[in-house]
């Protein structure tokens, strides 16, 4: 009997593994099944993106701020087709700090890399500093993050071991923490790369040509070292490399990518990979605003020890991002993959591309695998909370694509001794909007609620819709080109009903807008109410 529950156990584990890998969006897709991509390969804000090859197999991570699982790590056979595989933060340190949404903080542009039989990622965190996690089996988890370097305004950490038996750590500063920015400087690390050693040498300057030059990766090749950095802003910059036959310089410079003629502003700040038939290809990211920084795939060709990324139509050396081409060789064709988005609630852990908007409680949320639905247990309030902005228990997820339409199912039971307990489905930013069940003296009613400037502080707009008898109901946004939002509901499921006005999505602090779930209430007994979801779905707009 134990070996078959064993049995069970892994099957399930096993199916649940490979329905993640294998989920194909109804909203985005970036394989157009003739061997020809679209850019974004990711249309989603998987924001400072590094990637590495190890064997046949792709990883990649990005920002996650004050997201919590932070650090997504994705996984791709051909740089097309992407899946989330798991995260490696499942709490941000320090551990108390980091209880309450700490917007725009938490995990910068983090490294990836693969050095003796185990992965590391290097992230910074501007107010604390540099940390590492590694593994052997990227798999199975990370371990707890390791402080290389203690300050504030140390960003964009990435190692570089070197054949001479160094190890070195590039990295650049935040003029917000640090009082300084523009400059990458090189610090030599311990041999096993959890300290630095030295107080560095400034191996770039960029304030005359490259004003805020950011987001060093640093590689060797052909004897050169070379560091490929971000200049210029996020939303108007360009791609800078730097050469040197010596790390500590001095490098020679040159501008690699700009936007050129295309659409495609700010294209920067990414990882180079090779592939097994010998082609070279350059991730980055795109800034659109409420949708936050999309991930595209550029090629990439050496010429004279120099990188060319993209198309280069005058022969200058100097590339344009590509919108459609064709998908790297690698030797086979793979199934059509994307990140998770909808999800059914039919296991018993949520779903990867789910994250809390600080470290979370293991109270927040059940899953309720038997019933197929997720349980949301209402938590109260923070004390300092002038609203949803400063609720660390709002289950969010990126926004897609351009257009989309999520639809939840949602039971709520509130706790009859509590009043405005509430739950429902939200688009998160700066400003934010929500449809929403509230518990009442005399009731239930369902509410809309717009909070314009919720960074500030701003108090919420809240008009009532209408008293509830049934307290099952159907929630849904619309979100269409430029990140209009439409919100309606529906008691059957079939007629939706209109609510409110319409509502302009707006990024989040460095990070794009999201939509998500929600269960709050304002006073504390010693039980609360919950909203049950059965599913949340993403599918195109009808």
């Amino acid at each position: 009997m134990k070996k078959v529950v064993i049995f069970l156990i892994s099957l399930s584990a096993f199916f649940s593994i490979n329905a993640q890998r294998n989920y194909v969006s109804k909203v985005w897709v970036a394989d157009n099944g003739d061997g020809i991509y679209k850019n974004p390969v990711i249309n989603a804000d998987y924001s400072d993106p590094d990637a590495i090859r190890v064997g046949d197999d792709y990883y990649l991570v990005s920002s996650s701020f004050e997201d919590i699982p932070g650090l997504p790590v994705l996984h791709s056979k051909d740089l097309v087709n992407w899946s989330i595989i798991g995260h490696g933060l499942k709490r941000q340190p320090p551990f108390d700090h980091f209880s309450t949404p700490q917007h725009g903080a938490g995990v910068w542009a983090p490294s990836i890399r693969y050095h003796n039989n185990e992965f590391y990622i290097y992230y910074p965190d501007p107010d604390f500093g540099i940390y590492v996690i590694k593994t052997k089996n990227i798999k199975d988890g990370w371990s707890e993050p390791v402080l290389v370097e203690a300050g504030k305004g140390l960003i964009d950490p990435c190692p570089l071991w070197d054949d001479n038996g160094k190890t070195y750590l590039v990295h650049a500063y935040a003029g917000s923490r640090a009082g300084i920015k523009s400059i990458l400087v090189i610090k030599e690390m311990n041999t096993g790369g959890t300290k630095t050693i030295d107080e560095g040498t400034i191996v770039f300057d960029g304030h005359e040509t490259d004003p805020t030059v950011e987001g060093p990766k640093m590689y060797k090749r052909n004897g050169y070292y070379y560091i490929f950095a971000p200049a210029g802003g996020v939303s108007t910059g360009w791609q800078l490399v730097l050469r040197s036959k010596n790390i500590y310089g001095p490098y020679e410079r040159k501008v690699v990518m700009d936007q050129g003629s295309t659409t495609v502003n700010g294209p920067h700040q990414g990882a180079w990979i090779d592939t097994k038939s010998g082609e070279h290809w350059f991730l980055h990211f795109q800034d659109k605003g409420p949708y936050g920084r999309v991930a595209h795939l550029q090629p990439m060709k050496w010429i004279n020890d120099w990188p060319v990324i993209g198309i280069d139509k005058d022969g200058d050396g100097k590339g344009e991002p590509v919108l459609v081409y064709r998908k790297p060789n690698v030797g086979k064709v793979y199934p059509v993959s994307t990140p998770l988005e909808s999800d059914e609630f039919n296991d018993n852990k949520l779903g990867l591309q789910w994250q809390w908007m600080a470290n979370s409680k293991p109270t927040w949320v059940f899953a309720d695998a038997a019933k197929g639905a997720l349980r949301l247990f209402s938590d109260k309030l923070p004390d300092s909370a002038k609203n949803l902005w400063d609720a660390p228990n709002v289950l969010l997820q990126k926004f897609p694509a351009d257009e989309f339409m999520v639809t939840t199912k949602m039971t709520f039971r509130p706790n009859e001794r509590l009043e405005n307990e509430k739950a429902g489905l939200t688009v998160m930013g700066l400003s934010y909007a929500n449809i929403a069940l509230i518990s009442k003296k005399d009731g239930v009613y369902l509410v809309y609620t717009v909070c314009k400037d919720a960074d500030k502080r701003s108090s919420e707009n809240e008009v009532v819709i209408t008293k509830l008898v049934d307290k099952n109901i159907y929630l849904r946004v619309k979100v269409s080109k430029g990140a209009k939002c439409r919100f309606s509901y529906s008691l059957d499921g079939k007629e939706f009903l209109e609510a409110g006005e319409e509502f302009q999505a707006e990024p989040g602090r460095w990070i794009g807008a999201k939509v998500g779930i929600f269960c709050t209430r304002e006073s504390q007994i010693n039980d609360s109410g919950y909203a049950g979801f059965d599913w949340f779905r993403v599918e195109e707009i009808d």
